[in-house]
């Protein structure tokens, strides 16, 4: 799949495509991402990209023409004819937030065209004619799209094939199909006794079947207390925190 990304920070990707282990995914091809800057199709000594708002208010406003430029050489560069190919993706508080669904449909998708948008925004005009889907990571404000750009990107490579070291790891994630959309549990590692606290018996029991009883339970606890949107109406599992009768005796 390929990735063009419309930015103008490029130098913000160079670190975050080469460390940890979804560079893997970079490295390789299997998430192909090219980098483009809307200043270099620009016009004039100062390649402006941004000017101020008609009506008045703060700050700038990047210009439609760079960026129709732009994408054009995108297009071109990917073979394209015009804009009923790849989709070009504004990251923006208007957009539907990007959750798991999402990134796993992004996943398997051919990829995508990102637009990092900066400032106060992008000139509306651009984004009625070109913008097939703006996303939102949440509500919250960010100074560009980059960072965005770079949590979509993240989520769809570590969930390519041989990316992660365990294959099992992408099935037991929060939110993942494999836990049936809830949170995960809570995870413990070596000392067994930590400052007074201690691992949980159960996951030293070497029984599995136990183990994965409580860790169920822990999920669906947590899921509970925490994210009750995330519950499905009518599954009691979801509903009610682990009482006596669950697996209280394995804490």
């Amino acid at each position: 799949m390929r990735f063009d990304l419309i930015t103008l920070f490029p130098e913000l990707f160079a670190p975050f495509l080469a460390s940890g282990v979804t560079r893997r995914a970079y490295a390789s091809g299997q998430v192909d991402v090219r980098l483009w800057n809307p200043r270099d199709h620009a016009e004039g000594h100062y390649r402006r990209v941004d000017d101020r708002p008609f009506g008045g208010g703060p700050g700038m406003v990047m210009m439609a023409e760079p960026l129709a430029r732009c994408l054009a050489a995108i297009r071109a560069d990917r073979g394209e004819a015009d804009d009923a190919e790849a989709p070009l993706v504004l990251f923006s508080p208007v957009g539907a937030r990007l959750d798991q669904a999402g990134v796993q449909a992004w996943a398997t998708s051919s990829g995508a065209i990102l637009l990092c948008g900066r400032y106060e925004g992008v000139d509306q005009r651009f984004i009625d004619a070109h913008v097939h889907r703006q996303i939102s990571l949440g509500d919250f404000v960010l100074s560009g799209g980059e960072v965005a750009a770079m949590a979509l990107l993240d989520a769809v490579a570590r969930l390519q094939d041989g990316v992660l070291h365990d294959a099992d790891s992408a099935l037991q994630d929060s939110f993942s199909p494999g836990l049936g959309g809830l949170l995960d549990c809570p995870h413990y590692t070596r000392p067994e006794i930590w400052r007074g606290r201690a691992v949980p018996p159960v996951l030293l029991s070497g029984n599995h079947a136990e183990i994965e009883r409580w860790r169920q339970a822990r999920r669906l606890e947590l899921t509970a207390r925490e994210r009750p949107d995330l519950c499905v109406p009518g599954d009691d599992r979801a509903l009610r925190a682990p009482g006596p009768g669950d697996d209280d005796a394995l804490l």
